[in-house]
């Protein structure tokens, strides 16, 4: 049994790792879900190095495995090497499994057979480890972590506000008089802040107006309503944008800080705290 557990199925999830890595290496791969591909959007290097990790990682447990049959003295460094790589296969594919709308199933065949092998090798060993594994599941799944999705999927007039800012409230009260269809998006989300970070705005409401030979971005109500009244005075230092090109308006005092919002401020007091800093 030890001979199965420490061996052959670290073999199998080796050869299992290379023949990825080998299609990957010619621009394929064995997994064609749109999981595994967001999956390496995730990573600071490409996505080919992490598979190199993980050749190097399994076939020191295996390795390990072997000697640990010939010398009780590598057990414990076997169990070391096995426990190791299953968590940090638990924070990637936990922290993708939360971001990606699709995991990668690749990435859950290596972490299902490190659990597998870890099963098989001693089943007492992994019981004690599952309070930590499932620690690191809960501990990611608290965060607010941006999803891999995207926030504007069609064209249209999106509209990032909140509930309690009334600056916000002006303009949706503005546009349900004047009947403007629009999609709203709650600056509480994660990925709306990691956007507004992004593009540094600190201050809701933003109007994003995109089509697909435009995109253009209005911030604080002024602008936004003066925008739909054709009333908007830096019209003319505003042309029509190329296509994928942004252009970002905003004037102080006209929007609620974000940092405000974010702290829950309910009143227009704590939206005039602080100012809308300068847009470059």
């Amino acid at each position: 049994m030890k001979r199965f557990s420490r061996v052959l199925l670290p073999l199998v999830l080796l050869i299992y790792i290379a023949v990825e890595t080998y299609a990957k290496l010619h621009h394929t791969s064995i997994c064609g879900s749109t999981g595994c591909k967001l999956a390496g959007q995730l990573l600071n290097f490409p996505s080919i190095y992490l598979n190199f990790m993980g050749l190097a990682a399994v076939a020191a447990i295996l390795i390990l495995g072997f000697l640990s049959l010939k010398h009780p003295g590598w057990e414990k460094l076997f169990f070391v090497g096995l426990y190791a790589a299953i968590g940090f296969e638990t924070i990637m594919f936990a922290y993708q499994f939360l971001v990606n709308p699709e995991p990668c199933v690749f990435c859950g065949g290596v972490y299902g057979g490190l659990l597998l092998i870890a099963l098989v090798s001693r089943p007492m060993y992994l019981l004690y480890a599952l309070p930590a594994i499932a620690s690191l599941w809960v501990a990611l799944a608290t965060l607010a972590i941006p999803k891999n999705t995207a926030l504007i999927t069609e064209n249209g007039t999106y509209l990032i506000h909140s509930e309690t800012c009334p600056h916000c409230k002006k303009v949706k009260a503005w546009f349900a008089d004047h009947n403007i269809t629009w999609h709203p998006i709650d600056v509480h989300t994660a990925n709306a802040r990691s956007l507004l970070k992004n593009l540094g705005i600190d201050q809701i409401p933003v109007l994003i107006l995109h089509d697909k030979e435009a995109n253009r971005i209005l911030v604080g109500d002024k602008p936004i309503i003066a925008h739909f009244a054709h009333m908007d005075p830096e019209s003319a230092d505003t042309p029509r944008l190329e296509a994928s090109s942004v252009s970002i308006k905003a004037e102080t005092k006209e929007g609620c800080s974000l940092e405000n919002q974010l702290d829950g401020a309910p009143t227009e007091q704590g939206c005039e705290q602080k100012s809308a800093v300068p847009l470059r």
